[in-house]
């Protein structure tokens, strides 16, 4: 679930919140609709086309938790674990 955008470093940050204590690197990438398909996404990291928190990253399952930043393409993404309340209902 998106949540907001904000600016950092000139560039949009997208925030997405999950439940979970991580999410892999490459369930975000699709989560946050930069890449259609798990191939897609497969692909995109092993090209090292994907960086966390500035360092490329070239696994595909990297646990990615609150505070890292993911960065692709024109894309900068960050995660925040909602909390209980929010996902309540």
């Amino acid at each position: 679930m998106k949540l907001k955008v904000r600016v950092a470093n000139g560039q949009k940050l997208d925030v997405q919140n999950i439940r979970e204590e991580y999410i892999r690197l490459d369930s975000l990438l699709k989560f946050a609709v930069i890449a259609e398909t798990g191939g897609e996404a497969k692909q995109m990291i092993l090209d090292g086309e994907v960086t966390v928190n500035q360092e490329i990253c070239t696994q595909r399952g990297k646990k990615i938790r609150p505070g890292d930043i993911v960065r692709v393409g024109g894309h900068a993404i960050t995660v925040r674990q909602m909390a209980e309340k929010e996902y309540e209902n």
